[in-house]
């Protein structure tokens, strides 16, 4: 299994990585499946499936897995503590980390994610920010390693 994000790709390059990675089945992790800004307007539900089908990858939209906007809320209060945008943030808040533990993870059925692992070729879980670290699919990718023994390896921009 492998995890990707939105930020620091552009739609042929995205789609580029997964090719390379033998990617098969796209996991969108996100709660809302659109990403602001023009440069970014691929990533945007309709129009990333549509790609998605042209280049032969499954897709599949996983919204108990995505943390809740009360989460995502918290998250952005930290960045702002800090002083860094969603975009560059570098890793996840403690209390984000904690609590998406508890409220998602510690009560989520990997079962079908870890189903779709064994149809062949490489699924991809899918967010936004640019490095696993900044992201909860990290955090469902440390799972799945920890739980399912599934081996992952993380996606960055070239």
């Amino acid at each position: 299994m492998v995890t990707i994000g939105v930020y620091g790709l552009h739609g042929e390059s995205f789609l580029q990585r997964l090719r390379h990675a033998d990617v098969r089945l796209l996991l969108d992790v996100r709660q809302r499946r659109g990403v602001r800004g023009p440069e970014y307007a691929w990533a945007n539900s309709l129009r990333l499936r549509a790609a998605l089908a042209h280049a032969r990858i499954a897709y599949e939209h996983h919204l108990e897995l995505a943390p809740t906007t009360e989460l995502r809320q918290l998250q952005y209060a930290e960045d702002d503590r800090q002083g860094v945008g969603k975009r560059s943030r570098r890793e996840l808040a403690t209390e984000y980390t904690r609590r998406c533990t508890a409220e998602i993870l510690d009560s989520a059925d990997l079962t079908p994610v870890v189903s779709a692992l064994s149809s062949g070729g490489v699924a991809a879980l899918f967010c936004v920010e640019r490095d696993p670290e900044a992201c909860h699919r990290s955090l469902i990718a440390q799972r799945l390693a920890e739980q399912h023994r599934v081996t992952i390896d993380h996606l960055r921009p070239w």
